[in-house]
């Protein structure tokens, strides 16, 4: 998971969601699309199964979270977010990974907890209705919270490092530099696929 330079820390962080219906999705829309071509499917069907298969990468494969060059990155379906670590808030990991940077909140979807923990960790613990004790023994940190607890780590040392607090000035002057670039191949394939096929259904 860590790929460390001497005076920069690189680390990616293995998705957590949505990879095993991604790669079903993608399989099956490229079968799809090539039997669709092979044996002359309907233009509509062989539309569709193109534009499945770009929402299957592009929504449920390709999303990623890294730390590079001293900056969170969130590579996500049509943007890339890229984030001074000294500017993060706050992060905060449910089904999806929630990263507050000011006033601003930018949302991974490649790290989470499913819907049954999220629901499980609001619930209060259970306990002995006659001594009060707790009866469920507290679980080990799953990875998302591993995650989490080290991007919070990486923000503090880099705050140490660079000297400066939280609500100072300098945080607000790095709030400024977060960067967003567009996907442009994804968005250009979603274009072109959703063209596709209402040209033919129409047709």
């Amino acid at each position: 998971m860590v790929e460390a330079a001497p005076d920069e820390v690189a680390e990616r962080f293995r998705p957590t969601n949505g990879r095993g219906v991604g790669i079903l999705a993608l399989v099956a829309a490229v079968g799809t699309l090539v039997l669709g071509i092979v044996d002359d499917f309907p233009a509509p069907v062989v539309a569709g199964a193109f534009l499945v298969a770009v929402l299957a990468w592009a929504a449920l494969l390709k999303p990623r979270v890294r730390v590079a060059d001293r900056r969170l990155v969130l590579v996500n379906m049509l943007e890339t977010v890229s984030i001074p670590l000294a500017a993060v808030e706050e992060v905060v990991v449910r089904q999806v990974l929630a990263v507050r940077v000011g006033d601003k909140r930018y949302v991974s979807p490649a790290i989470g907890h499913t819907l049954r923990a999220t629901l499980a960790s609001t619930r209060p613990p259970k306990r002995d209705p006659r001594r009060g004790d707790v009866l469920a023994t507290p679980q080990a940190p799953s990875y998302p919270d591993l995650v989490e607890n080290r991007i919070d780590q990486l923000v503090t040392e880099e705050r140490k490092r660079l000297d400066v607090r939280r609500g100072s000035p300098e945080v607000a002057a790095l709030s400024a530099e977060v960067r967003r670039t567009p996907a442009w191949v994804e968005i250009g394939l979603l274009v072109v696929g959703v063209v596709a096929l209402v040209v033919t259904v129409l047709l």
